[in-house]
């Protein structure tokens, strides 16, 4: 996770801060995407670039982010409660066109996949995500530590999503980020209660459309309190199928503490940033986000903790998808 020490394999020269950064009045925060040697990835020929850069052999060596807790990384008094407003949703969309992809299963979802970026270090790491439903169609949800390295830190660089990955393979090809944004508490606190973060991504994959329109995008949901009575979380865990394949826990969710969430899993490293998915459909791999894997104090112990949804998460992804291309 951000702010740790990772043993990364160098794979490009250390990333340029991501500039301009821009933060609203509503606690959001937003850069561009970039690629390792800092270049805006403005238009499809860089992006492609991205895409090529990710070498199969780049993809193998990228370090999944650690889920454990680091120094330093902050959260409300564990007495204190998000006060709640009113519960809303957004529904789940189904990808635009057909594909022969395998059919889904309880454990894997063309929605979610895994993320690459390259670190401020050089070096190659991964997390998970899912793409999120939304009128423009290009949003992919993750952690606020698979983009950013919180407090102190910097934007991560080569930025690309790969749904449904497998064991190398790219049943539906790569998307790759054309904005980064988070919330800017974490950006400048490492805020364990707000580590949620919205990519909009570039159009790519096998078809070239956008990445809503090629796998479906989950729905999404706030202000449902902390006690969810089945919740499902995807991810890419490296100690189950060493982070190739995807994987799943269930679980009953209750208060953490702070504004955070918790349920049982054993899922740990490269799981970040997967979804916790309430009324998950194994028949078309969908559902509705209720939160995403953020941390745990133990990882592997069977329990893991991710942010509240409430307001925050409805006004970041607003947000995303007010600055988000058409």
């Amino acid at each position: 996770m951000a702010g740790m020490a990772l043993a990364l394999v160098v794979t490009a020269p250390a990333v340029a801060q991501a500039k301009p950064t821009k933060a609203d009045r509503n606690g959001n925060t937003t850069t561009v995407a970039r690629t390792s040697d800092g270049r805006a990835i403005t238009n499809e020929a860089i992006a492609k670039e991205v895409t090529a850069f990710w070498t199969p052999e780049r993809m193998a060596s990228a370090v999944d982010l650690d889920l454990a807790k680091p120094a330093g990384a902050t959260e409300a008094p564990s007495g204190v409660s998000k006060p709640g407003g009113p519960a809303g949703s957004v529904a789940p969309m189904q990808p635009s066109v057909a594909s022969d992809d395998v059919g889904t299963q309880l454990n894997e979802s063309a929605v979610v996949g895994k993320v690459y970026f390259t670190t401020p270090g050089g070096g190659g790491a991964s997390c998970s995500a899912s793409a999120v439903g939304s009128a423009k169609r290009r949003l992919v949800m993750t952690a606020g530590h698979c983009v950013h390295q919180g407090a102190g830190g910097q934007w991560y660089s080569n930025w690309q999503f790969v749904p449904r990955y497998r064991d190398g393979a790219r049943p539906f090809g790569t998307f790759v980020a054309y904005t980064l944004t988070a919330r800017t508490a974490w950006i400048n606190s490492s805020s364990f209660d707000e580590d949620m973060a919205i990519a909009i991504m570039h159009n790519g994959g096998n078809w070239g459309l956008k990445v809503v329109d090629t796998v479906g995008g989950h729905g999404l949901r706030w202000n449902w309190g902390y006690n969810i009575s089945l919740m499902t979380a995807l991810g890419y865990p490296s100690n189950l199928g060493g982070g190739e394949s995807q994987y799943y826990c269930q679980s009953g969710t209750w208060h953490a503490g702070g504004q955070q969430i918790r349920m049982w899993c054993n899922m740990t490293y490269g799981s970040s940033g997967g979804p916790w998915l309430q009324e998950y459909n194994d028949a078309n791999g969908l559902g509705y986000i209720n939160s995403v894997v953020s941390h745990g104090d133990n990882p592997g112990n069977g329990q893991f903790d991710g942010p509240y949804f409430d307001d925050d998460i409805k006004s970041l992804y607003d947000f995303a998808e007010g600055i988000s291309p058409a």
